[in-house]
C-alpha cells in the first residue's frame, strides 16, 4: 500500500549559504509607559535650567572699588584715588563694593596702594599710624644717606644722627647718636637732587633733638637685616 508522500519544505534544494534566517522583531520588546518618559523629560530639562543658573551664578558681576591712584601708607584716601569697575568675583577675594566708596575716602592707606588693584577692607584703616608713646618725625634724606633698598611702611630702621660742624669740638667729636624708628611714610623722590621724605615714628622723648639734627641735614638712615642681627 502506497503512502501519501510529505511535500518538501520550501527550502529544499535550496543552498544552504542563501537560506533565509530567522529574525526577531524587536517590537516585542517591553514599551516605556508615558509616565516615564514625561519623568524622562522633566529631568533632562532641570538638569539644563541648573546648568544655566549655575552659569548665570558665575556669571555674575559684583561692583567694587580699585585704586586709580598711587597712594603712599599713611596717606588719606581721597575721591579722586578711587574708581569703580564691575567684576565676576570668586569667593576668597575681598574686595569693598563700590557702594561704600564715601565710608573709604577720608581714611587712610594701610599699605601702599597701587592703581588697578582691587582695594580690599585690609588695605584701609581709620586709625593714625603713630601709636602711644611715639613722635612722629619727618626727615629729608639725600640719596647717599638712604639705602637703594626700597623701604615701606612698618619697616624697622636704625635713623644715625650727629651734631654737625656748626655744633662745638666736644659735641662734634661725639659718638652719632642712634635712635630705633618705624617707618610710617616714604615720599616720593624730589625731581631735582633727589631727596627724599621719610616720616619715622620715634619713642617720645627723642623726636626733638631727632628733628633738630634732621633739619641740619646731619642724619643717615641703617637698615638692620631681617633677623635683627
Amino acid at each position: 500500500m502506497k503512502t501519501k508522500q510529505e511535500a518538501a519544505p520550501a527550502t529544499a534544494g535550496v543552498p544552504e549559504q542563501i537560506k533565509p534566517v530567522a529574525t526577531v522583531s524587536a517590537r516585542g520588546g517591553r514599551r516605556k509607559s508615558p509616565a516615564m518618559l514625561a519623568l524622562s523629560a522633566l529631568l533632562i530639562a532641570g538638569g539644563a535650567g541648573g546648568g544655566y543658573l549655575a552659569w548665570e551664578k558665575t556669571g555674575e558681576r559684583t561692583p567694587v572699588l580699585v585704586v586709580a591712584a598711587d597712594v603712599a601708607a599713611g596717606d588719606v584716601i581721597e575721591e579722586g584715588d578711587l574708581a569703580r569697575t564691575s567684576v565676576s568675583l570668586d569667593p576668597a577675594v575681598k574686595a569693598i563694593p563700590a557702594e561704600l566708596r564715601e565710608k573709604v575716602v577720608g581714611k587712610r592707606a594701610a599699605v601702599p596702594l597701587v592703581p588697578g588693584s582691587l582695594l580690599s577692607p585690609k588695605q584701609v584703616t581709620d586709625r593714625t599710624l603713630v601709636r602711644p608713646g611715639e613722635q612722629l618725625v619727618g626727615i629729608s634724606l639725600k640719596p647717599s644717606r638712604l639705602p637703594a633698598t626700597r623701604l615701606s611702611a612698618g619697616d624697622t630702621v636704625q635713623v644715625v644722627s650727629t651734631p654737625g660742624q656748626a655744633a662745638g669740638d666736644e659735641e662734634a667729636d661725639a659718638q652719632p647718636d642712634m635712635v630705633e624708628a618705624r617707618v610710617v611714610r616714604v615720599g616720593p623722590k624730589a625731581e631735582s637732587g633727589g631727596e627724599r621724605v621719610l616720616d619715622v615714628a620715634v619713642p617720645k622723648g627723642r623726636g626733638p633733638l631727632l628733628a633738630a639734627r634732621a633739619a641740619n641735614g646731619n642724619v643717615a638712615v641703617v637698615v638692620d637685616a631681617a633677623d635683627g642681627s
